[in-house]
């Protein structure tokens, strides 16, 4: 399921919910309220007829005005009727509303209460009832208790009722279009940034298009920026295969015609071992340079520490017979950012040229600067240094310091390209030593 149906489907049964449990809220609110008006009503019709009520005492009876205070009291089946009892038991006077119908009796009454009630036929018909108990006093201080009881049809109720509920339900479904409708715009309209970087990763992919564009929604900036990162690093290094290749195929067409040449003069064994060892230095190069992964966008950090202290280990078996002291002041817990293979094309050059020109001493440093977003990697001898004016020429490919010391002169280069990948700088100098001092100089960020 996609993610704007997801949405979809999830506010919509929030939608639904909220909307059903309101509606039943309502519901109930409007019949509390209903039931308490019809009792309102009720009562009201009480008080018109004790108004219009008057004790005789001659006749010790209670008698009723003509006029009834609501037509519909006088109206046969008009659905509102009402009753008097005499002392809780004898009927003595009932509404023309009600003639040859069977009024239920009220249930309890007593001295100057309301009761409010529901009543029931045996027909099914049923009514609310409210009745009121007064008592009349002679000139004897004989009392005489009468109940007033008026009733109205239910059905009167429930038409109120259904009226509201229909209404209700038909607003609330009413609003539930409306805010789906809404509500599947404003997460077409949101989702849509999401739509565009799917149908730019699509034309990237179909080659249409070089990268993402930049024209995005913050919240997703920094992913289309880390998908434009990881597109420009893979095309980055696709390219350096193929140069790399391509590099690596023309440089071999020279060695490659001297050596044929050779076949026919067997004599010319120095020319050919001269162009085998041309054409080894060619495909170290090559294959070192585009071995270099360079800059990872998925956060790959090597420890320093191991990688230099294993690398000196092995050049001190290398270089046994010289008996060259190296110190090693690096933290334990700096971190190189990338991969393995690029530190050790790194520290492996510079410490393998430091060895080869050292007399006795090699330091080696590492260093966090530039407030933790800088790594200075340093290497040290007390050799006969780098002279001035050969400084940058020694960094490129094939020139050596010093032709006398054996090498490919290629280490150095190596080095500046994967420290260039990587957006670093090399720099090189004097050591206190007394020799050469080659810095890296990598950003962590």
């Amino acid at each position: 399921m996609s993610l704007s149906r997801r949405l979809l489907v999830a506010v919509s049964a929030v939608l639904f919910v909220f909307l059903g449990l309101t509606g039943l809220v309502l519901d109930r609110a409007f019949q509390s309220n209903a039931e308490q008006a019809q009792r309102d009503r009720l009562q009201s019709q009480i008080y018109a007829l004790l108004a219009t009520a008057d004790f005789i005492e001659i006749d010790q009876r209670l008698q009723l005005g003509d006029a009834l205070p609501e037509p519909r009291l006088g109206s046969p089946l008009s659905g509102l009727y009402a009753v008097i009892y005499k002392n809780n038991k004898v009927r003595v006077w009932k509404s023309p509303s009600s003639v040859g119908l069977s009024i239920p009796r009220y249930i309890q009454a007593k001295r100057a209460q309301w009761f409010f009630e529901r009543l029931a036929t045996k027909n099914g018909q049923q009514y609310f009832s409210l009745n009121f108990s007064v008592v009349w006093e002679d000139h004897f201080k004989k009392q005489f208790e009468y109940v007033f009881q008026v009733l109205e049809d239910y059905d009167v109720y429930n038409q109120q009722v259904s009226s509201f509920r229909h209404e209700l339900w038909g607003w609330l479904a009413a609003v539930a279009v409306i805010l789906l409708l809404a509500q599947g715009f404003i997460l077409r309209w949101s989702l849509k940034p999401l739509r565009k970087v799917a149908s730019d990763i699509e034309a990237v992919k179909a080659g249409t298009t070089d990268r993402l564009k930049e024209n995005y929604p913050e919240e997703i900036q920094g992913l289309t920026e880390g998908i434009n990162t990881f597109i420009d690093s893979e095309r980055a290094q696709r390219d350096r295969y193929r140069r790399t290749l391509a590099d690596l195929a023309h440089s071999l067409k020279t060695p490659l015609a001297v050596l044929k040449a050779g076949l026919h003069n067997q004599g010319q064994n120095n020319v050919m071992d001269d162009q085998i060892d041309r054409m080894r230095d060619i495909v170290d190069y090559q294959l070192q340079r585009a071995s270099s992964a360079g800059r990872t966008t998925m956060g790959v950090h090597t420890e320093l520490l191991p990688v230099i202290e294993r690398i000196v280990s092995s050049l001190r078996k290398v270089h046994a017979d010289k008996n060259i002291k190296c110190t090693v002041k690096v933290d334990s817990e700096l971190k190189f950012p990338g991969e393995q293979g690029d530190l050790m094309e790194l520290v492996g050059n510079l410490l393998e040229n430091a060895y080869k020109w050292a007399c006795q001493e090699i330091s080696v440093n590492a260093r966090l600067e530039n407030n933790n977003r800088l790594l200075q990697i340093t290497v040290e001898d007390d050799g006969a240094g780098i002279p001035d004016n050969r400084k940058q020429e020694v960094l490129l490919r094939g020139r050596r310091a010093d032709e006398t010391v054996a090498g490919h002169g290629i280490g150095l280069s190596i080095v500046q390209e994967i420290v260039s990948q990587y957006g670093g700088s090399i720099q090189l100098d004097d050591s206190p030593l007394g020799g050469a001092s080659i810095g890296l100089s990598i950003p962590l960020e």
